[in-house]
C-alpha cells in the first residue's frame, strides 16, 4: 500500500504538489472524472477532474469524492487554492493535490499508475511474495533504454502487463492503451488488418510496422517465446525504420522477459487454483464457508453467484474459453470476482452492491456468452443463490427467458411457472378435463384452440391483447372461443375452471 503524500513523492514536485494533506489514507486506484460524467469512485481513489475549469464544479466534485471516500483529488490551477474548493476539502478530510499546468492528463494516468503497480509489486516483496509486476515495469524501462522509445510489454491477449516510464513519443493507440491495461478492439483491428499477429504466431524476431493513416506512430514488435510458446510481446513506439543492430539488441531482451512471465503465470496459476477451490467450497457449502469467505476477502454484504456459459463452446478448449472471455468482460470492472469452473459453466461470486451493476452492464456489452445471476444472499448461504443461477441458466439456454444475461430478479415470474410446470406435469395434471379434447383437434384438424385458451385465459378481459399474441384479428379470437367452447363442453365463467385449465396449459407450454 501508498499513501498519497508517498504517490506525490514519487511522481514528484514538478508534476504534483500537495495543497492539503487530508488524513493520508492509503491509495487504492485512479479515477478520472469529467463534468456531467465520471467512473464510479470508491475508499481510497485518487480522483482526477479532467476538464474542469469553474470553481463551483471543482468543490462540487470535492464535496462528492470526500462522502464516498477518495483519497485525494487532482486538479489543475488556480482550482486547488481556491476557498471553496479548500474549505470543501478540509470538510471531508480529503486531500488536494494540484497538477501542474502544462502536463497532458494522459501523462498524469500513466504516471500515477505506474508508481500504484510498482508500489503493489514492493508490497508484495516484503511479505515474502515472488518478484511480479515491478520487475517488468524495470524490464519495460531497460528495454526502453535499448530501444531508444517508449515500450509496453502485453501478454498473448494483448493486455497490457508492464509499460516504461518514458513518455516522449507516444499517440492516442498508446495512451488508451496503457489507460485501459489492454489493447482497444478497434487497436487491435487495425493491427490484425496488417498481418501483425499472424507474423507474431510465425515466429518472427521482429516486426516493423509503419506510420498508418489515422496517425498512429510506427511499432517495432518483438514476440516472447519460450519453448516454442508464444507468450507475449513487446511493442516499441518508434520515429520509423529501425537499424538491424538496435532492433537485435531490443530483440535480445525478449528471452529475459520470457522468464518473467513464465514465473508471473506459475504464480497466477497457483493462485487461481487456490482461489477455485475456496469458490467451489462456498458454491457446495462443504468445509467451512466462513474460512473460505475470509481466504477470498469477500467485502462483508450479500454476494450473487453469477453462472456463465459460452453460446457455441469449443469441445476442445471450453474452460479456456470461459476463461478467456471472464479476463475480457472483467477488464474493466475494478476488484474481480473470484471464480471457479464447474462441469462447463463458470460460476462467479460478486458482492450484490459493490460489484454486480457494474458486471451486469459490462455483461450485456457481450454476445458470446449466456449468464445468469442468482438473489443476493449471504457468503455462508451461497449454494441456494447457485442452484437458482444454475436453474436460470437453463432457462436461457432454453429460450424461455430472453439473454444474454438475466438475474433472479426479473426472471422469478419465469422461474415459478417453470417450477410449476413442471411439477403439473409429474402429478399427471394434464391429463383431466377438456384439454385433451382441444388437443387431440388441433392435432387432426390443424386448429389452434389450444393456444387460442391459453392466450384468452393469460390476458382475461383484454381480448386485443390476447388476439395480439396470437397474430390474429379480435373477430378471430371470439370465433375461435366459441367453436372451443362449443367442442369442449367446458364453462369457463366457473373460475375454478379457468384456474385450473391455466394451470394445465402453463404447464404444456412451459415444462
Amino acid at each position: 500500500m501508498i499513501t498519497v503524500q508517498g504517490v506525490v513523492d514519487r511522481v514528484g514536485p514538478t508534476l504534483l504538489h500537495t495543497r492539503f494533506a487530508g488524513e493520508g489514507g492509503h491509495v487504492a486506484d485512479v479515477v478520472i472524472a469529467e463534468p456531467g460524467r465520471h467512473d464510479p469512485i470508491g475508499a481510497g481513489d485518487l480522483v482526477l477532474g479532467v476538464g474542469l475549469h469553474a470553481t463551483k464544479d471543482a468543490a462540487e466534485l470535492v464535496r462528492y469524492c470526500g462522502g464516498e471516500g477518495a483519497a485525494a483529488v487532482l486538479l489543475k490551477p488556480p482550482l486547488p487554492v481556491r476557498a471553496a474548493v479548500r474549505s470543501a476539502a478540509q470538510a471531508h478530510g480529503t486531500a488536494l493535490i494540484e497538477v501542474n499546468a502544462a502536463a497532458s492528463w494522459a501523462q498524469i494516468v500513466l504516471l500515477l499508475r505506474s508508481v500504484l503497480d510498482a508500489a503493489a509489486d514492493e508490497s508484495d516483496d516484503r511479505h515474502g511474495g515472488e518478484p511480479g509486476l515491478g520487475d517488468l515495469f524495470r524490464l519495460a524501462d531497460a528495454a526502453a533504454a535499448v530501444i531508444d522509445a517508449p515500450v509496453t510489454i502485453e501478454d498473448a491477449n494483448s493486455r497490457v502487463l508492464a509499460y516504461s516510464a518514458r513518455q516522449d513519443r507516444t499517440d492516442p493507440a498508446r495512451v488508451s492503451t496503457i489507460m485501459g491495461r489492454r489493447v482497444p478492439d478497434d487497436v487491435l483491428a487495425r493491427f490484425r488488418s496488417r498481418g501483425v499477429f499472424r507474423e507474431l504466431s510465425r515466429g518472427r524476431t521482429t516486426i516493423f510496422v509503419p506510420k498508418q493513416k489515422d496517425g498512429t506512430l510506427p511499432r517495432l514488435i518483438v514476440p516472447i517465446r519460450m519453448g516454442g510458446e508464444l507468450l507475449g510481446s513487446m511493442w516499441a513506439v518508434v520515429d520509423g525504420p529501425v537499424s538491424d543492430e538496435r532492433a537485435s539488441a531490443f530483440a535480445a531482451t525478449a528471452p529475459v522477459v520470457a522468464l518473467h512471465l513464465l514465473r508471473r503465470r506459475a504464480t497466477e496459476d497457483a493462485e487461481r487454483r487456490r482461489s477455485a477451490e475456496l469458490v467451489r467450497a462456498l458454491l457446495e457449502g462443504t468445509g467451512s464457508v466462513r474460512l473460505a469467505a475470509a481466504e477470498l476477502d469477500l467485502p462483508d454484504e450479500p454476494h450473487r453467484v453469477v453462472a456463465l456459459a459460452i453460446r457455441t463452446p469449443d469441445p476442445l478448449g471450453a474452460e479456456g474459453m470461459r476463461l478467456a472471455l471472464w479476463e475480457r468482460i472483467t477488464a474493466g470492472v475494478g476488484r474481480r470476482p473470484a471464480v471457479t469452473d464447474l462441469r462447463d459453466v463458470l460460476y462467479a461470486v460478486v458482492p450484490d452492491r459493490s460489484g454486480w451493476p457494474e458486471l451486469r452492464r459490462a455483461l450485456a456489452r457481450e454476445e458470446e456468452h449466456l449468464a445468469a445471476a442468482g438473489p443476493p444472499a449471504p457468503v455462508t448461504e451461497l449454494a441456494g443463490s447457485r442452484a437458482l443461477a444454475e436453474e436460470l441458466l437453463n432457462l436461457l439456454r432454453a429460450g424461455l427467458v430472453t439473454g444474454p444475461v438475466v438475474s433472479h430478479d426479473e426472471a422469478w415470474p419465469v422461474l415459478a411457472l417453470h417450477r410449476a410446470a413442471t411439477a403439473a406435469l409429474s402429478a399427471g395434471a394434464t391429463e383431466f378435463g377438456p384439454l385433451a379434447v382441444l388437443r387431440e383437434h388441433d392435432e387432426r384438424s390443424g386448429t389452434s384452440y389450444v393456444d387460442t385458451l391459453y392466450e384468452w385465459l393469460r390476458h382475461p378481459g383484454d381480448p386485443r391483447a390476447a388476439s395480439a399474441a396470437l397474430r390474429i384479428h379480435p373477430n378471430t379470437l371470439r370465433y375461435r372461443m366459441a367453436k372451443l367452447v362449443e367442442l369442449a363442453g367446458v364453462d369457463l365463467d366457473d373460475p375454478n375452471t379457468r384456474l385450473a385449465l391455466l394451470v394445465q396449459l402453463t404447464a404444456v407450454h412451459w415444462a
